[in-house]
């Protein structure tokens, strides 16, 4: 039995039951694997079923405000793939009469959408004969084959995707993509894999060399940024606070916060209200007191660490621009700050 075999009968026996595995409706489809994307599956189910019963269909999703996306979005973080989500549902139905593009080429042609996006929809929705690429793929190829390519090099990256391409099933293309992606995240797993039972057993070259642990090889390209963000909590006696919009093209664009000010180590309250006498647009602060007294919140985003000290900031001024506390759920902010809206009691 050939290696694509193998993995069609795997998983004929041992696929989940997974909601988006049931349609050919590629917005579903494309709906699913921009959420899956550095997300588990049990954390993506729910935002999947509620972004379908707030938008039911692409041009619902692209006539919603970017608010109100960003907001069902809210804890499952790289919120660009939401901003592009949302850029993406109004591309479709302003380029493409709200129909997704049937090819490969076509689907790649929209924005957010990669190879394996493109490649991912195609084959589902539509039998076309495109491998799929994801680190699920990346890992029982390079451990079946042997291969110690890094995968994040421009190398490896042509070099799987072919190796993709020889060994696929073309006929069978949609349940062989999801196969295989299914058997690296059960079997052939990151950790603790299940060789033993695993029915590539015999062939696997990483299995027969001791090198299941080591493949597959990836270039460590990533630097891990510092920051101190210290958050202003205001509040006055009718229970009215200040938030911003974050600007700009970092983390967090179009999100919600306390007003922030940033720097370049942790500052202790001297320091702040030094740093404070030179920002402009909040009320004077007469006093603040640290509400994380056990020392910064330590918030790791994948290329950088964010020391966050949250400060009650007392003023003399009445919050004419607040929002009142209560109404604060209503708008997307990131976790973070989501977290300690949760335990903060007024």
């Amino acid at each position: 039995m050939s290696f694509s075999h193998k993995i069609l009968a795997w998983y004929g026996e041992h696929q989940r039951d997974l909601p988006w595995r049931k349609t050919r409706d590629p917005y579903k489809v494309w709906l699913s694997e921009i959420m899956l994307q550095q997300t588990r599956v049990a954390q993506g189910m729910p935002y999947y079923h509620r972004f379908l019963e707030a938008f039911p269909t692409v041009r619902d999703l692209a006539a919603a405000p970017e608010e109100k996306v960003l907001k069902l979005w809210q804890g499952l973080g790289y919120y660009s793939r939401a901003r592009n989500l949302h850029a993406t549902a109004k591309m479709v139905v302003s380029d493409h009469d709200g129909k997704f593009p049937r090819t490969y080429e076509g689907l790649k042609s929209l924005k957010g959408v990669g190879d394996y996006t493109a490649s991912a929809i195609a084959s589902f929705c539509f039998d076309v004969p495109e491998p799929v690429v994801d680190g699920n793929v990346y890992r029982v190829l390079a451990r079946y084959f042997g291969v110690d390519l890094p995968i994040n090099s421009t190398e490896g990256i042509k070099y799987f995707k072919e190796l993709a391409r020889e060994v696929m099933d073309a006929p069978n293309i949609r349940d062989y993509n999801q196969g295989i992606m299914e058997f690296g995240a059960i079997q052939c797993a990151p950790k603790k894999p299940y060789c033993l039972l695993c029915p590539l057993n015999e062939s696997c070259v990483a299995l027969k060399e001791d090198k299941v642990a080591h493949l597959p090889v990836k270039l460590n390209k990533t630097k891990i940024k510092e920051r101190h963000f210290n958050y202003l909590v205001f509040l006055d006696d009718e229970g009215h606070t200040l938030m911003e919009q974050r600007q700009g093209k970092g983390i967090w664009q179009n999100l919600y916060q306390f007003p922030l000010v940033e720097s370049n180590q942790e500052l202790d309250q001297q320091s702040l209200q030094q740093q404070l006498e030179d920002k402009n647009g909040i009320p004077e602060v007469e006093s603040l007191t640290l509400y994380n007294l056990d020392g910064p919140i330590v918030h790791k985003l994948s290329h950088q660490h964010l020391y966050t000290k949250f400060w009650m900031a007392k003023t003399q001024d009445m919050l004419e621009d607040g929002i009142h506390w209560d109404e604060i759920t209503a708008f997307p902010v990131p976790v973070l700050i989501a977290d300690f809206i949760k335990t903060f009691k007024i």
